[in-house]
């Protein structure tokens, strides 16, 4: 259907091109920015247009900052000997929601995955490589990458890479979630679940 104003139909096909929002998902969003008030909206694209023009990546972890240096990196009260690795940004965000984690990370920027054509140099395990011999004093590397097939292969290779420096590398357990019936669990799960057991 052709909607009665340009402007509107190209504010739609924008915002329909996010991520999980379809067309009549835009179109509500799209309607709902028409009522709000121009203050509101102009607030909206202000934070967007800074979004794009003062985002960076920390030149430490490579987490997304406002500053060279993040503010996990900076901060005194951060363990500097305690890293956890991570594929993405977002998977940062993920552990700080938890208030458990006190080191501090190293965002990898992917996971090896040769059917995607990224193979170990695509991703900054270099870098991961080079902040370990630094004079960080780390000691520990937590590797909290998606129990997926790439996220194990990455694990793999990272562990295999790193065990010539003398660093413990472990990794965050997997398996049952909180509140689940265990016949609703997949086999692999449970297994992993299994194997990896610990005590109280």
């Amino acid at each position: 259907m052709k909607l009665t104003s340009e402007t509107l139909e190209s504010a739609i096909e924008h915002l329909a091109k996010l991520p999980g929002v379809g067309r009549k998902s835009a179109q509500r969003l799209a309607m709902h920015l028409l009522k709000q008030s121009e203050e509101q909206v102009l607030g909206l694209a202000a934070s967007l247009v800074d979004l794009k023009k003062n985002i960076r990546y920390c030149t430490t972890c490579y987490t997304i900052t406002d500053h060279e240096i993040c503010s996990i990196c900076s901060s005194p009260k951060r363990s500097t000997g305690v890293v956890c690795v991570v594929e993405d940004p977002k998977d940062v965000y993920a552990i700080e929601k938890t208030g458990e984690f006190k080191g501090r990370y190293h965002v990898l920027g992917g996971v090896i995955s040769p059917l995607d054509n990224v193979g170990p140099n695509d991703i900054r395990i270099k870098e991961l490589i080079a902040r370990v011999n630094g004079d960080e004093g780390i000691t520990e590397l937590i590797l909290a990458l998606n129990p997926d097939a790439e996220g194990e292969a990455t694990s793999y290779y990272l562990n295999k890479m790193l065990s010539p420096f003398g660093v413990l590398v472990t990794r965050i357990a997997h398996g049952v979630p909180m509140g689940t019936e265990l016949e609703y669990i997949d086999e692999a799960t449970l297994g992993r679940a299994l194997v990896g057991r610990g005590g109280f």
